[in-house]
């Protein structure tokens, strides 16, 4: 149970972070609870950001502004015991404020921007007025790390560790240089998705306006896979060369990021049967069996792994074998091309999780990633619960803060969301603009 104590006269209040049992979490721990959870939505919940970002300028400050744009905007909670609501919607940051202290719910997702209130739908069907339809909509990336377990070995289903991080950091690089260089878009917001992948929000309003038809024709230039064979998704790779797309990533980010990072992190070319996976990707089989056997061959030499992928490279560009000189490039983008969820890219109507929601089987905070230093972060050392809660407990009262966030590690997260994503989201949203 959550309490305020008085320590002394000089260390005014402290909030009691003792787990059931007495036992006392230390800041490694990323156990969630619904009473800490109370306390991060009472102390640190950055409502008025979130607020004025959903928004867009429509805050009733100027003459052009939709004043009911906010309110037409669907929220959904999952409670505890998984009591879902859909269709939530709000008037006012303070409206939405009240109502998640209210309800503490351990999921915020955001939806669309509805033609009328979601909350009222029923009262339009009823009048016989079909009205309810999404009109506005952020263009969103959901990238799960699951969906490349055919190809990571240190981890497997929902766990995430750094040895794989790298697959994420190649997704956010891939995707975020094609929406600001190939499509124009400037307002992108990456979140940790808390546990085991990255959110991605493309905020312009022209992208926020799309149709489902041209939300799917922008999915489908990410979409690179033709389905698996021997366990392995497959890239189609088609044409005598690379679309500039893929030539680009090919080159600035895929290559290297095998070559570098992968092949020693998940050990692809000193564990058998992670090589043989590599080579059934090759068509001609006797080109496959003719390296395997070379390398079975050499299993007592000292051959790195690098020495193996540079043996496979040169065995398939030599021009000796017809057909192949692309197997080089379809086993790297089988390796590292982002798999999105394509279902929630191509529709307006799918919901995705709020930025600085926390992860009920991590307790981790959903923060924002800078994707010009994707690779530096860790998501094993983002803000949780816990340690949140004894941040603010060992900073006491201090007068120099205007918010309680900034004395806890959750300060770095809301300044950047507010410096490089918000503020300059905000100046494009002014009717001069």
């Amino acid at each position: 149970m959550n309490k305020e104590e008085s320590i002394n006269e000089k260390d005014d209040m402290q909030i009691d972070v003792h787990a059931p049992g007495n036992q006392q979490l230390n800041k490694d721990s990323h156990e969630f609870s619904f009473d800490y959870l109370k306390v991060y939505y009472g102390k640190l919940f950055p409502y008025s950001d979130i607020f004025r970002w959903m928004s867009y300028g429509n805050d009733g400050k100027h003459p052009a502004c939709d004043e009911s744009y906010f309110s037409r905007r669907e929220f959904s909670f999952t409670l505890e015991n998984d009591v879902y609501l859909r269709f939530q919607s709000f008037k006012s940051a303070t409206d939405l404020e009240n109502s998640i202290k209210e309800k503490c719910p351990s999921k915020i997702d955001i939806g669309p921007v509805y033609s009328v209130d979601p909350s009222k739908r029923h009262a339009y069907v009823q009048a016989g007025n079909n009205v309810f339809t999404p009109v506005e909509r952020e263009l969103v990336f959901d990238i799960d790390i699951t969906e490349y377990d055919d190809i990571r070995y240190c981890c497997s289903g929902s766990d995430i560790c750094l040895n794989c991080w790298p697959l994420m950091a190649i997704a956010i690089k891939v995707i975020d240089t094609a929406l600001r260089d190939d499509f124009g878009f400037n307002h992108i917001l990456w979140v940790y998705s808390g546990r085991r992948g990255v959110h991605c929000w493309v905020c312009d309003g022209r992208a926020r306006r799309m149709s489902n038809e041209v939300r799917s024709s922008i999915t489908d230039y990410f979409h690179v896979y033709k389905g698996s064979e021997n366990g392995l998704k497959k890239a189609s790779l088609t044409g005598l060369a690379l679309h500039p797309f893929l030539a680009r990533a090919y080159t600035d980010v895929l290559l290297d990021y095998f070559e570098r990072t992968l092949i020693h992190n998940q050990k692809l070319f000193s564990v058998e049967d992670r090589y043989v996976k590599i080579l059934d990707i090759i068509p001609d089989k006797s080109v496959a069996s003719e390296i395997y056997e070379k390398w079975q061959g050499n299993k007592r030499s000292s051959t790195s792994e690098e020495g193996r992928w540079d043996q496979l490279k040169s065995m398939l560009q030599s021009g000796k074998h017809k057909g192949l000189r692309r197997c080089v490039e379809e086993i790297v983008f089988s390796y590292t091309f982002p798999r999105i969820d394509m279902e929630v890219s191509k529709h307006m109507n799918h919901l995705l999780k709020a930025p600085f929601c926390v992860h009920p089987k991590t307790g981790r905070v959903c923060v924002p990633i800078d994707p010009k230093h994707c690779d530096d972060f860790d998501p094993t050392f983002v803000p949780t619960l816990s340690l949140l809660l004894e941040e603010l407990n060992a900073g006491g009262v201090r007068m120099d803060v205007e918010n309680d966030w900034e004395r806890t590690s959750l300060d770095q997260s809301i300044r950047f969301f507010r410096s490089s994503f918000l503020q300059p989201l905000m100046k494009s949203c002014k009717p001069n603009n």
